[in-house]
């Protein structure tokens, strides 16, 4: 048997499991191969994590780890269907634009923005990608992810992109600190004169930062130093919410 039919193979198994657990021989029946092949195959997938063996040991169902990597590429797929609603929620209550970006390197790229209609209006920054130290959105998302992850995003020098940028590594540091334990992110003119914005991040089904929320608008409107507050739990809600229906806990 060749790598590639092994891998076809095990495929068929897996599919065949996604219906519901089951033996062997059944197993057999809904991919039409031999029993022996299913059950070296089973043997593996069960020694990876994609399969588990029930206490019994005669039925197969699908395991964590492949559950695990599922969750993680359906936000990725989802994640702007799934916002998009709350975007658009968050910009009625607000009346500032509101957007989802993930983590690319050093990075936030932008999947989706949500315009607020305002007649001063910031551009859209869907389809670009932005340094992370110098957006509210890039800060959210050093700040949860992983320690290597995080290690590899300080080990070179930061570049400033206006006069209020923070470059520093111990400064940048510090501030991650911040956010980790605030649960949010503000920036205020340190991307570009004229422009604060405010983050929170979207997490998985296993923990894992997938995303980030935000809302940014003009500096001489936003934030409103009476709603900072108001503005903040806003973004972190909705953040919140978006995380549970990438979860699949949360009814639409």
């Amino acid at each position: 048997m060749s790598a590639v039919q092994s891998v076809q193979r095990a495929f068929s198994v897996l599919r065949s499991l996604s219906v519901g657990p089951a033996g062997v021989s059944e197993i057999a029946e809904r991919t039409e191969l031999p029993k022996s092949t299913v059950a070296r195959l089973l043997s593996t997938l069960v020694d990876i994590g994609a399969v588990e063996q029930s206490d019994s040991a005669s039925t197969y169902g699908l395991g964590e780890t492949l559950v695990e990597l599922s969750a993680a590429a359906a936000p990725g797929r989802n994640i702007v269907s799934i916002s998009r609603p709350h975007l658009q929620d968050l910009v009625d209550l607000l009346e500032e634009d509101a957007g989802v970006g993930v983590l690319d390197g050093r990075g936030v790229y932008y999947l989706d923005q949500v315009n607020a209609g305002q007649e001063v209006q910031l551009r859209d920054w869907t389809g670009e990608t932005v340094d992370a130290h110098v957006v509210s959105s890039g800060l959210v998302l050093m700040a949860f992810s992983s320690d290597e992850e995080q290690a590899a995003m300080l080990a070179d020098p930061f570049s400033p992109w206006c006069e209020r940028s923070i470059t520093d590594p111990v400064a940048i540091i510090r501030r991650l600190e911040s956010v980790r334990r605030d649960g949010f992110a503000w920036t205020m003119e340190e991307m570009a004169e004229g422009i604060n914005s405010v983050a929170a991040p979207v997490f998985d089904p296993t923990g894992s930062v997938i995303g980030a929320i935000h809302v940014h608008g003009p500096a001489y409107r936003f934030p409103d130093p009476d709603r900072r507050d108001a503005i903040t739990r806003a973004v972190v809600r909705t953040a919140a919410r978006v995380s549970k229906r990438v979860a699949g806990s949360l009814e639409p």
